[in-house]
């Protein structure tokens, strides 16, 4: 019978089928024939031990002190050498302070601050309100994004900012505006300006950009004003994905120095046609069933803990006087567990 079960998977592997992964954004086509082997023969997996990576990562105050670098994917890594973004700049001010989330890689951080101050002066915009980049150590968040783990992506606002300095309780109150019309699948004229599509063709135009993610209805009125016979390689750069109606998502490559950072290869058009086509139709409400369904109950998200990350992010927990690292993370050997007493449960700041 196993062997049956080789000649299946091998069969599989020569006609590789062609998979869409998503990260965060965009779809990009694989063709991945060990991914049809691995299902064809299934293999057992181990159960991930230890806390919940993301308790460790969200517990850390201040950056690791190491030499900046972005270590791992953007949903499954973290970050060393962090820097943080001034609360308060020329023509920037942070948000939701109290999620600590104001720290990136230095490469990101001063793109934010070059877009802030370039929007101002060369496109009427009056100042950029930023959301999340990354945690100060990066790595998994309590809550929210699957991404921002390596410190090279910035959620900003489509909400202009304001002519005066919010207090810290305004920046934890204050809601961002969306920029949809009623039918949702476009954006409301009385809101939408073109203002908002002159700032995002800046994000997208600095080389260091690989991604903006933006809602459909954003991606299309973008694409509605981006002149037929000009220059529209910006909008490449630019890609609908779900959410991302109040706020756009701008992603860096890996800078210099990264560890096992992927950056994500160009787009091959300005996904202005048939991809945007499926976009559009994939947020368009659909109507109320007569009899609605009965409700499914939604699957746990699968939790990422420490083991699974890249290993330098062990020595990014470990370093200067956060929360120690658990000294052991995995499953002990039946020697260890006969010389060694459980460890208690870490300490974890909520």
């Amino acid at each position: 019978m196993r062997r049956i079960g080789l000649c299946c998977a091998l069969a599989l592997l020569g006609a590789a089928s062609v998979a869409l992964r998503a990260e965060d954004g965009g779809f990009a086509a694989t063709t991945d024939a060990r991914a049809a082997v691995k299902k064809a023969v299934p293999k057992k997996a181990r159960k991930p031990t230890g806390p919940p990576a993301k308790e460790l990562f969200g517990a850390a105050k201040t950056p690791a002190p190491m030499a900046a670098r972005a270590i791992g994917f953007y949903a499954k890594g973290c970050l060393a050498g962090g820097t943080a973004l001034p609360v308060d700049g020329e023509a920037w001010q942070a948000m939701r302070l109290s999620r600590n989330r104001n720290w990136g890689h230095p490469a990101l951080v001063a793109l934010v601050e070059k877009l802030a101050v370039e929007a101002r002066d060369k496109d009427g915009w009056p100042g950029l309100l930023i959301g999340d980049l990354s945690q100060p150590r990066g790595g998994p968040m309590l809550t929210g994004h699957a991404s921002h783990q390596v410190g090279l992506d910035a959620d900003i606002w489509l909400t202009p900012m304001p002519d005066r300095r919010l207090t810290r309780q305004e920046r934890e109150d204050l809601s961002a505006t969306s920029m949809l019309a009623a039918d949702k699948v476009s954006v409301d004229p009385k809101i939408w300006t073109e203002a908002h599509a002159r700032l995002l063709k800046r994000a997208a135009s600095y080389p260091a950009v690989e991604r903006v993610f933006v809602h459909p209805a954003i991606k299309k009125a973008l694409c509605d004003w981006a002149p037929k016979d000009g220059d529209r390689s910006w909008l490449k750069k630019i890609r609908a994905y779900w959410g991302h109606h109040y706020h756009f998502h701008v992603r860096i490559g890996c800078p210099k120095g990264s560890t096992g950072c992927e950056s994500q290869p160009p787009p091959a058009d300005d996904g202005c046609g048939k991809e945007l086509e499926h976009w559009l139709a994939l947020v368009k409400p659909k109507p109320a069933p007569a009899t609605p369904p009965p409700a499914k109950p939604t699957p746990p998200k699968p939790v990422i803990t420490l083991d699974q990350l890249p290993a330098d992010c062990r020595a990014v927990l470990a370093s200067g006087k956060e929360p120690p690292v658990p000294v052991m993370a995995s499953k002990p050997s039946a020697a260890q567990a006969s010389t060694t007493k459980k460890p208690a449960a870490a300490a974890v700041a909520k």
